[in-house]
């Protein structure tokens, strides 16, 4: 699986469990820690920690396996696929970290197809 493709299927796992505001983004001129960067947020700390283990786990179903995991106990989980890092925030987490903000040089990833509205 490419970095892309991870990147569009944890979008679209983040979807079906309901997650708010997805987003992907390509980081691949901006850093060498990743390619794509997914975003999402949760609508509470229990809805960020099971959108975080529906994605470690639909993933794992593919035989993709995570090299690490930050936060669970916090506002922020953080699931480190190599070139894919997938940030599953809680909304006072989201606007405080802002990470579109930061990363604005990078190239937004068309989510339209996969995601439902």
């Amino acid at each position: 699986m490419t970095p892309k493709e991870l990147a569009l299927k944890a979008a679209e796992i983040l979807d079906k469990k309901k997650a708010e505001d997805i987003k992907a983004i390509e980081v691949t001129e901006q850093t060498i820690v990743a390619d794509y960067f997914v975003i999402a947020t949760g609508t509470s700390s229990t809805h960020v920690k099971s959108l975080a283990d529906e994605v470690e786990y639909e993933l794992s179903q593919l035989g993709v396996q995570n090299g690490h995991i930050e936060g669970r106990a916090t506002g922020w989980v953080l699931l480190d696929y190599g070139a894919v890092l997938i940030h599953v925030f809680d909304k006072e987490s989201r606007e405080y970290y802002n990470l579109e903000r930061l990363w604005t040089d990078a190239s937004e990833v068309d989510l339209s197809a996969i995601l439902k509205d």
